[in-house]
């Protein structure tokens, strides 16, 4: 069993589509270890986007990801990175396929809904990132 880690975005929140979206993941046989709301503060933003700190879009990526709490998940199932990848779609929703999250949900590159791990050893870090080990339920 793999293991993923999932953000549900502020434009997430504020279109209350957080149940509708872990719908799909139970669908796919996906179970929850972990899930919580949190407020991302700005050391956890520019841990989790260490990649984009300094890029010109940070500071714009930062205020969106801050302007409301976001949910984070942690996911387990057989091939839990690439299922929840497949169910979100491509970064770009204009680009992502009929049928996935951000295609149907997504507005631009950054309000698109969701992040999801894009390997199994960076989900691994993400979890570790945003849930303590007493968080997580494992059988």
């Amino acid at each position: 069993m793999q293991k993923t880690l999932v953000i549900l975005k502020p434009d997430c929140i504020e279109q209350n589509l957080a149940g509708k979206i872990l719908d799909r993941f139970a669908e796919k046989e996906l179970k929850v270890l972990g899930i919580k709301m949190i407020q991302l503060s700005d050391d956890l933003l520019e841990e989790h986007y260490e990649h984009h700190k300094d890029k010109p879009f940070f500071p714009g990526l930062k205020e969106f990801m801050q302007r409301t709490p976001v949910i984070v998940v942690a996911l387990q199932g057989e091939n839990a990175v690439d299922t929840v990848r497949e169910l979100a779609g491509a970064t770009n929703p204009t680009e992502a396929a009929e049928g996935t999250i951000r295609k149907h949900h997504g507005t631009d590159v950054q309000e698109n809904v969701l992040h999801a791990s894009d390997s199994a050893e960076n989900a691994e870090i993400e979890m570790k990132r945003f849930f303590k080990p007493e968080e997580l339920f494992e059988e």
